[in-house]
């Protein structure tokens, strides 16, 4: 049964789902839907053209849809979706994108702590885990399964690939190909994601493949344009091998690069 506390604002256009929870003090626009399940702790404000699916959590003063930081945008409806599962600790803010033509999203299953930030037209995967106060600029491309640490920022338009792992107070200027780790200011990649991988229930063979391209492009001694003609020239490549060489045919910022500590 769905319960909504007497001190909420809900504007009577707003869409509510079965068995929602909105606690003290939470304010919903009149263009947002809110999924079956979600709960909204105290002091959630959600805006805009918001669209959220089933049991998200919204903990105390999580601010979503609310308008870009872009000083472009000129106030169309622009959207935000949100899908299943996820979590938004306290003081979380996510926006709406900025231009009609794309939408901000954000994936199922995903775990947003404390201060976080999630600027306009960034998609967020599955699985996704950003810690407190990591800060993504506009248009940033994180995908499935990737881990923020603390205290990271993310400069705009940077695409991050599936499991990677980045370090806490990092700066992210290039594009982090999956499967990888690293830490640093500015951010340099330090080898594989192996622990995360091995958690993920990768096998040893698919974690060896991976490896076999990641060393092409940063253990080979070629640059990036002769590692491409190389891993390319590999017979056979296997699913994880594709996508990393796929990652990095598409990286339009370049590749963060690789340095021994």
């Amino acid at each position: 049964m769905t319960q909504i506390h007497p001190t909420a604002i809900i504007d009577p256009a707003a869409k509510i789902g079965a068995d929602v929870n909105i606690g003290p003090f939470c304010i919903l626009g009149p263009y947002v839907t809110l999924g079956d399940g979600c709960r909204l702790d105290s002091n959630v404000l959600i805006q805009g053209h918001t669209t959220i699916g089933k049991n998200n959590h919204f903990l105390n003063s999580a601010v979503i849809g609310t308008q870009p930081q872009d000083l472009k945008y000129t106030g169309e409806p622009t959207r935000l979706i949100i899908g299943e599962n996820n979590t938004f600790r306290e003081f979380c803010t996510v926006n709406v994108s900025a231009t009609m033509d794309e939408d901000t999203t954000i994936g199922d299953n995903g775990l947003f702590m404390a201060y976080c930030h999630i600027a306009h037209n960034c998609h967020i995967g599955n699985g996704v885990i950003i810690a407190n106060a990591t800060t993504l600029a506009g248009h940033i491309h994180i995908q499935d399964f990737v881990t923020l640490g603390g205290m990271t920022a993310i400069h705009q338009f940077v695409k991050i690939g599936v499991y990677a792992f980045i370090g806490g107070k990092s700066g992210v200027k290039k594009d982090v190909p999956p499967y990888t780790r690293g830490e640093g200011f500015p951010y340099i990649i330090s080898g594989l994601n192996s622990v995360g991988l091995q958690r993920k229930g990768f096998s040893r063979e698919q974690i060896a493949a991976i490896k076999e391209m990641y060393k092409l492009f940063y253990a080979s001694g070629m640059n990036v344009s002769q590692a491409k003609v190389a891993a390319h020239a590999v017979p056979s490549l296997t699913a994880e091998q594709q996508v990393f060489l796929d990652f990095i045919d598409t990286a339009e910022r370049g590749i963060s690069r690789y340095r021994e500590r």
